[in-house]
């Protein structure tokens, strides 16, 4: 047995291009025969396609239309959402302006309680029970609790 290293050439040897051309030239009658087979079978499938063109392009015109008019109204910001958001707005904003009338009234009230006078008197007449001399105030009851009902039967 020889063990000896034989010297690694530093070029290495590329195809030549008349070679790749050769064998391409040679398969070349196999590929023709590959295509053909498939033409005569992909041809009535072709055939059907061209002339079912314009009936598909209308069914998929239409299925868009489906689509993007689904996704329009029920979409993630479709019509249906931006009802709801618009009437929450609606609802909002009416809550908004009845605060804002509702801290103008006291903010009128505070301004009239600290510079009318008729107004401090009537109010403290009215939450401290002050009287003049010779006025009776007459305090209604609160109103009573529920009583509980009686038996079982009844709280049903």
């Amino acid at each position: 047995m020889d063990f000896r290293l034989k010297p690694i050439s530093r070029w290495k040897l590329l195809p030549r291009p008349e070679d790749s051309l050769r064998a391409l030239v040679d398969r070349a009658p196999e590929a023709e025969a590959f295509a053909a087979r498939n033409l005569d079978r992909l041809r009535p499938a072709g055939n059907w396609l061209y002339c079912s063109r314009r009936r598909l392009a209308t069914v998929s015109v239409v299925v868009l239309t489906l689509w993007l008019s689904i996704h329009v109204l029920f979409g993630a910001n479709g019509m249906v959402i931006y009802r709801q958001k618009n009437a929450e707005f609606q609802r909002l904003q009416k809550q908004v302006k009845d605060l804002q009338d509702e801290n103008d009234h006291y903010t009128e009230h505070i301004k009239d309680l600290k510079t009318d006078p008729d107004t401090m008197v009537k109010e403290a007449r009215e939450q401290l029970h002050y009287t003049r001399p010779g006025e009776v105030v007459y305090v209604s009851p609160p109103p009573p609790r529920p009583q509980p009902p009686a038996n079982a039967t009844a709280r049903k």
